[in-house]
């Protein structure tokens, strides 16, 4: 044999043992940030044959998209807001691949690696990065460091691949943007499913607070966050889960001045400032509370589901906005006051299969609420200080999908997007937002 057929038949084999590689696991991927791929698990003829890698998986998705809005430059949390004279737009949504290296010791994790990126026509960012060490000896414990998602709530942790609908609620995106923070969490998750604590999880851990949106912490004030997970239990045909969540975390004042919620003399709704000097570099706190139950009904046609979750707590911002900064709250550089709301928000979701589990219908309600000590005629009366930061959305999503294959589905969607009506400017109707969403999807 020739050298050079020599270097043809190895680079045939190394061909083939990667197609396998990818071909063996194609069909895996986790439905929660915090899962471990199952396939790590899996024993096949494949092995032998890719032993090198066995340690390894490769897994991600596309999310192409089409969509329409009701108007130019319509502001809106399909996607991101439209450009000023746009109000149709072909997106690539997400292109994720994320890297898993797994260590084990007979059927347990002992460590993992986890490396993910979004790459898109808007950039690559890094969506995960960290580390996830696993005690050995009961296999109940694990800790995590890096750079991962934030233990709160059902519909934040359940991965996009798999959400039913397009996008995660307003108020998730408002108050966790990028769902990941910088942190470390310690778990409580029973590995052998013979263990009577097997359907309980708990997480809890300490975080930076600024999410994706900044690239340091801006101050020295962390977010403590927990969950506690009841895993699905089944009832003949009925399966049930559930979980509460916790927040107790803030972030600095820039100020001396920070303004809440209070009631002027003619009984009008109105933010009355603190000007107290011992304001100044204090911490205005960001405390949530969270709920969730999740329904699950199989049946001939496939199953038909049920989830609630609901939030409240209380939120600091500026005048204008009640999203979680990335950096201390400015503007040309000088700090712009606090504004303490009170809040509350909920997502529900009705889904049902239709013939056979290829065909699904989807209902999604959902609210966001920044302020609940006012109401839409309140805010754009003078002297009260009451912005567009306080107005109430709700968002009624109704949708199709369509699964071509475990890999493959196709999904078309319409936001009907509601907003208080106010005697602000802009805000005296309803908005022009609803969008329509068509989206494809491959998962590997």
């Amino acid at each position: 044999m020739t050298l050079l057929n020599v270097r043809i038949a190895l680079i045939n084999r190394v061909v083939f043992g990667v197609v396998l590689f990818f071909i063996s696991f194609s069909a895996y991927s986790q439905r929660y940030l915090a899962d471990i791929d199952s396939s790590f698990f899996i024993k096949d003829t494949v092995r032998p044959f890719i032993k090198r890698f066995e340690n390894l998986r490769i897994s991600g998705y596309m999310q192409p998209q089409f969509q329409v809005a009701q108007d130019d430059g319509a502001q809106s949390f399909e996607g991101g807001n439209f450009s000023q004279y746009s109000r149709s737009r072909f997106m690539l949504r997400r292109a994720r691949v994320r890297i898993d290296y797994l260590l084990t010791k007979e059927k347990f994790p002992r460590a993992l690696f986890t490396f993910q990126v979004d790459a898109t026509e808007r950039g690559v960012i890094v969506r995960d990065m960290f580390i996830r060490l696993y005690e050995t000896r009961g296999n109940l414990f694990s800790l995590t460091a890096g750079f991962f998602a934030r233990p709160f709530g059902f519909e934040v942790n359940l991965g996009s691949s798999y959400r039913e609908s397009p996008e995660r609620g307003r108020m998730s995106q408002t108050l966790m943007p990028g769902e990941r923070d910088l942190g470390v969490m310690v778990a409580f998750e029973p590995q052998e499913k013979k263990h009577k604590l097997y359907h309980l999880k708990l997480d809890a851990g300490f975080f930076n607070g600024q999410g994706v949106s900044g690239t340091t912490d801006f101050d020295s004030h962390k977010d403590f966050i927990s969950r506690l997970t009841i895993k699905p239990y089944s009832f003949g045909k009925v399966e049930l889960s559930g979980g509460v969540s916790l927040l107790l975390g803030g972030w600095k004042n820039g100020t001396q001045y920070v303004y809440t919620n209070s009631e002027a003399a003619n009984g009008d709704k109105v933010f009355i400032v603190d000007s107290s000097i011992s304001n100044l570099g204090r911490s205005s706190p960001r405390h949530y509370y969270g709920a969730d139950v999740q329904v699950k009904f199989k049946h001939a046609w496939g199953e038909t589901e049920l989830r609630g979750e609901y939030w409240f707590g209380k939120q600091p911002g500026t005048a204008n906005s009640t999203i979680n900064p990335g950096n201390l709250p400015n503007s040309n550089g000088v700090p712009l006051p606090t504004y303490l709301r009170d809040f509350d928000g909920a997502f529900f979701y009705f889904l049902q299969n239709i013939i056979n589990e290829k065909h699904q219908l989807v209902v999604k309600y959902d609210w966001y609420d920044p302020n609940i000590k006012v109401k839409g005629g309140d805010i754009g009366k003078a002297g009260t200080n009451l912005t567009s930061a306080d107005i109430k959305f709700s968002t009624l999503n109704i949708g199709y999908t369509y699964q071509f294959n475990p890999q493959t589905k196709i999904m078309f969607f319409y936001a009907f997007v509601t907003n208080e009506i106010t005697n602000l400017a802009g805000f005296t109707n309803d908005q022009l937002d609803n969008v329509f969403t068509c989206r494809l999807q491959f998962r590997f």
